[in-house]
């Protein structure tokens, strides 16, 4: 079973999938518990558009994905495995480096960025 011990392994991972997104976009947070994205500004909602983030908490490490929650479409073909790390509509919990559940966790990131690209955020 995994411990806290490999909360920031993991978070360095997840940290991993996000990192190449904030050339594009807006880095607002950088810590070693918190990694956090914002897309650009939306003329639609008025505001900057919160994407991505990565937060290390008490149980888990927190991966929010917020395209997935505003394009639920997004998850119909994930795997049920990383189903089961799923919170809420778009938090992904995890306590242990998992490759296979982050590759597919890389993929799904990588399909909300072109979703935010296509909306033109």
């Amino acid at each position: 079973m995994a411990s806290n011990n490999d909360f920031p392994i993991v978070f360095e991972q997840l940290k991993k999938i996000l990192s190449p997104y904030a050339e594009k976009l807006t880095l607002t947070t950088d810590t070693p518990k918190a990694y956090s994205i914002d897309g650009p500004y939306s003329e639609k909602w008025k505001k900057q558009l919160f994407f991505a983030s990565t937060v290390t908490k008490k149980n888990y490490v927190s991966f929010y994905l917020m395209p997935v929650y505003m394009y639920p479409e997004l998850l119909q073909d994930i795997s049920p495995d990383l189903k089961k790390r799923m919170q809420g509509k778009s938090c992904f919990n995890f306590k242990k480096v998992e490759p296979e559940l982050f590759n597919e966790l890389a993929k799904l990131t990588q399909k909300g960025a072109e979703k935010f690209k296509q909306e033109n955020y």
